[in-house]
């Protein structure tokens, strides 16, 4: 019954998967016939069908072939499976080999070694990202983030990536800046869209298991295939790792350590040639993390887990002219923070902290869209869209002071809220000149209301409710001049509702001081403009664009004037512009240098961007900024590897190496540093130096499907960290008066592992 489905559906124009994936090469996998030669057309169909994610499932498929191997189908941009050259803006693919030769043990790790943006890495559990100026919250909390992280398409419900593991993820697609009307709050910096695997994507069995320093203990097994109209998969995932040591010196650095678990699982049913129903189920965590911060705390820990569940629905008219998508999802995030801090700062002396100060924030989100698509006439598609959602926020803090320190109990960091959001959208394609020109124009409206209800120890606040709205657009075309020269050029926008915790906020923070919130703030948005060009030939790809973000209104907090230790919510008048180049680049080097061969695989591959004018406006108002560069955000990073190796023998081997550059970046630390010995004064803005580091990976086939890989990360042992200014090193530039334990904070030195693959 699988073969006709799928030939029914490329007959269609592919507008739904087929049930079948590529199958393995008959050598790989007994029992599987040899695949029919196709034409180049039927190809690119196959690929486009293809693609994971329930926002494909609708996916119209009508891209035109290309020869390109480099130009691949993505899905987040246009909610619908189209080419990178077809693409107004920018968009970063992360595949599944590239995460298959990747050493990193979290999203956050993932991303970072591919120069995706600014990633602050703070602990093993947690983490806040910068793409063009957009950043989200240091605690990963999504609904402050403007970072728009999704999970298949929809809200994943945290913005902190080291929560997620890999184990499970079939490619990442990154949109850089508000390339899209399709998401809503959140979407000013740009979009992470984590698709996940499932049966017709990931096949077959997987076990695999990896140790290595630090005593880590990983491992993962996964499972998942197709019959007749039925596909599956299941997957599971866990690892712990102790305390890692720094570069260079080789301390232990404590309080590093971690457990990790997670399990997915997939089903989908191709009801006939025209319609199919998907469910997706996930929970993935980190727990009993270490914490150090930027107080390089020996005592606080945390843990940090996320679940979801999502049903979609996808089908078509038999003629192709009209196609729909119906998704329904909800989410589960969680925050435990078992967090002490017995030394605090008590103006510049230090003062009797906590023994406990345990938060914990729980974040629930029901959710559904709807998008029907219609192809009007010849090269014409519309989109239309209906999102709804409501998620509920529930906190709880509990303090219990040092000797000598009595505490009352105090409100916690997040004020109770409950959000409800629904949105309308439409965007429109039209296809001229033979696909050579293409044009595209979309609208957003959202409207919302954040409820701010009744939070523990929050005395005298009255629960109230504030309404918000927001419009939305992007427009863009891309022409292809050439047969190896295309080009774009793209406007946009974005915004962030504000938060409850943010309109009504009285909270003490950790370091003892106090915030209140503001009923007139307005929502952040976003301005962008770029323009792009995508050159290609004989084995390689470079893609580049320049592009400005103007993030307008930001929601921070300021000190009030004459009270000590005392903040409100504000919008910032001063607007943050970043205007930069970003640079994409893929070579297969044996095509390039004109040598055929069955047996060798030469690949190259870079990712960077340089950010030549970074300006926060707002601290022109301040007299003591240093500086008016962005904060946390790289002035320039890249990623630059080689992969070389074998095809087709009974020993392939492949080695790989993959250098991090990160550039300067600009921080006014939270850190207590000696002051004046080490900075001039605790509003100093810091420019902190680049560096780099390499990883490499090396791994043979020991039989058929078994696979033996050692990777070295952090090969040249560098003692740094990419946000932190007191590493963990001598001469100690921290005030450890402060420090409750530690001389300052560095990322992990040199790692090996080792690991063996098995396939069925």
């Amino acid at each position: 019954m699988a073969a006709p489905f799928a030939a029914k559906a490329q007959q269609d124009g592919g507008s739904l998967p087929p049930v079948v994936v590529a199958p393995p090469k008959p050598a790989e996998r007994p029992g599987v016939a040899p695949r029919r030669k196709t034409s180049q057309a039927a190809r690119t169909r196959r690929q486009v069908n293809r693609q994971p994610g329930p926002v494909a499932a609708s996916g119209a498929g009508t891209s035109a072939p290309t020869n390109d191997p480099f130009d691949r189908v993505v899905v987040t941009p246009t909610g619908r499976p189209e080419r990178q050259s077809e693409i107004a803006g920018t968009t970063q693919v992360i595949d599944q080999e590239t995460i298959q030769r990747s050493a990193a043990r979290s999203l956050t790790d993932l991303l970072a070694e591919n120069a995706v943006g600014f990633f602050s890495e703070w602990t093993p559990g947690q983490t806040s990202i910068n793409i063009r100026g957009g950043a989200t919250d240091g605690q990963g909390k999504d609904f402050k983030g403007q970072v728009a992280v999704l999970i298949n398409g929809r809200r994943a419900g945290t913005a902190n990536l080291s929560k997620l593991s890999p184990a499970d993820v079939e490619r990442i697609e990154v949109v850089r800046g508000p390339a899209s009307v399709i998401y809503g709050s959140q979407n000013i910096g740009g979009v992470i869209n984590i698709i996940m695997k499932t049966g017709r994507t990931a096949p077959g069995t997987l076990v695999e298991g990896t140790t290595g320093s630090w005593n880590l203990i990983q491992g993962r097994a996964q499972t998942g295939g197709v019959y007749e109209g039925f596909d599956y998969y299941l997957g599971v995932s866990g690892g712990k790792r102790d305390d890692y040591h720094v570069g260079g010196s080789g301390r232990r650095e404590i309080n590093t350590d971690w457990k990790r678990q997670g399990i997915a699982g997939a089903f989908g049913w191709q009801l006939n040639p025209d319609h199919r129903v998907e469910l997706q189920v996930r929970h993935d965590g980190i727990y009993d993390a270490g914490f150090r911060g930027s107080g390089a705390n020996y005592l606080s820990r945390d843990d940090r887990y996320n679940g979801s569940v999502e049903a979609s629905y996808s089908g078509k008219t038999p003629d192709g002219t009209a196609s729909w998508f119906t998704q329904f999802y909800a989410v589960s995030d969680t925050d435990r923070f078992k967090w002490a801090s017995p030394v605090i700062r008590n103006g510049n002396l230090p003062g009797r902290g906590t023994a406990a100060d345990w938060n914990t924030r729980n974040l629930d989100i029901l959710g559904t869209r709807v998008q029907p698509r219609f192809q009007l006439f010849h090269g014409n598609e519309l989109l239309l869209g209906w999102d709804w959602e409501e998620s509920t926020l529930r906190n709880d803090r509990f303090r219990v002071g040092v000797p000598g320190n009595p505490l009352s109990q105090v409100s916690p960091q997040d004020n109770n809220q409950r959000d409800h959001f629904h949105a309308l959208y439409a965007e429109d394609t039209q296809r001229l000149f033979d696909e050579r020109l293409i044009l595209r124009a979309g609208i957003r409206q959202t409207w919302g209301v954040t409820k701010f209800e009744t939070t523990p120890y929050l005395t005298g606040a009255k629960p109230n409710s504030r309404d918000y709205e927001a419009t939305t657009y992007s427009v863009g075309a891309t022409a292809k001049a050439t047969d190896w020269l295309s080009f774009r050029i793209g406007a946009s926008s974005g915004f962030r509702a504000p938060t409850a915790t943010e309109l009504a906020a009285d909270y003490t923070t950790l370091g003892g001081g106090r915030i209140f919130g503001s009923a007139t703030l307005k929502p952040e948005t976003s301005d962008q403009i770029e323009a792009g060009a995508t050159l290609s030939g004989r084995g390689w790809r470079l893609d580049g664009a320049v592009f400005q973000n103007i993030i307008h209104d930001r929601i921070t907090t300021r000190l009030r004037t004459g009270q000590a230790n005392t903040s409100d919510y504000v919008n910032n008048p001063g607007d943050v512009f970043v205007r930069g180049v970003e640079l994409q680049y893929d070579q297969d080097m044996l095509t390039l240098l004109g040598i055929g061969s069955d047996l060798w695989r030469w690949k190259t591959y870079a990712n960077g961007n340089y950010n030549f004018d970074m300006k926060d406006k707002g601290s022109l108002t301040i007299a003591s900024a240093n500086t008016h560069n962005v904060e946390r955000v790289y002035r320039y990073q890249a990623a630059i590897g080689t992969r070389f190796g074998t095809s087709g023998t009974a020993h392939d081997w492949t080695i790989q190496v993959q250098g991090v550059f990160r550039g300067p970046v600009y921080y006014n630390t939270e850190e207590n540093l000696l002051v004046p010995a080490t900075e001039p004064y605790r509003e100093y803005i810091w420019k902190k130096s680049p560096f780099a580091t390499v990883n490499v990976r090396g791994e043979i086939a020991l039989a058929k499907d078994v696979q033996l890989y050692v990777q070295v990360t952090n090969l040249f042992d560098v003692n740094n960290h990419p946000l932190f200014i007191a590493n963990d090193k001598y001469p100690v530039i921290a005030d450890t008066r402060f420090f409750n334990g530690g001389i300052g904070t560095s990322m992990p030195g040199r790692d090996i592992q080792v690991g063996l693959k098995a396939r069925f």
